[in-house]
């Protein structure tokens, strides 16, 4: 506990805010040593079935809100992450951000078909950014250990 304990500053970008971004902040959320928000380019609702997939592994989501990018501009970020590739094209600029990546994740909420076919959609996009958030994770838990190394 010598160390500082500023918790990094995670920003989840995608078009509308209304599923792989809120998928990803959810997920990430669930470690408290990070501070996420989500936000869109486009803002639109969150998508039920975002809601439905984070329930089904233990996350209540149900208050969460879509949020505008320019809603955070000025704020500094250590990490910018898009999840799209119009939101990367279309997200601003933030200065304050130590680094920015881009994780290109299919659209679920762009999947025609029945329940069943839109469910995995919204399933295969959770457990991919599931597998990203967790590499993130531990990406920047072994940059904060390396201090006394």
């Amino acid at each position: 506990m010598e160390h500082e304990s500023r918790r990094a500053r995670v920003l989840f970008v995608c078009t509308g805010n209304s599923a792989r971004s809120q998928m990803a902040e959810a997920l990430l959320a669930r470690d408290d040593t990070f501070e996420v928000a989500s936000a869109g380019t486009e803002p639109t609702d969150v998508h039920p079935l975002t809601l439905r997939v984070l329930d089904e592994i233990g996350i209540d989501w149900r208050s969460a809100r879509s949020k505008p990018v320019a809603q955070f501009l000025g704020q500094q970020f250590d990490e910018v992450i898009t999840v799209c590739d119009r939101a990367r094209e279309a997200c601003p600029y933030f200065p304050g951000a130590s680094r920015r990546r881009h994780w290109n994740i299919d659209d679920p909420a762009a999947v025609q078909g029945d329940e069943e076919q839109r469910l995995a959609a919204f399933r295969a996009a959770r457990d991919e950014l599931a597998g990203r958030v967790a590499g993130l994770r531990t990406e920047l838990a072994t940059q904060g250990a390396t201090h006394g190394a």
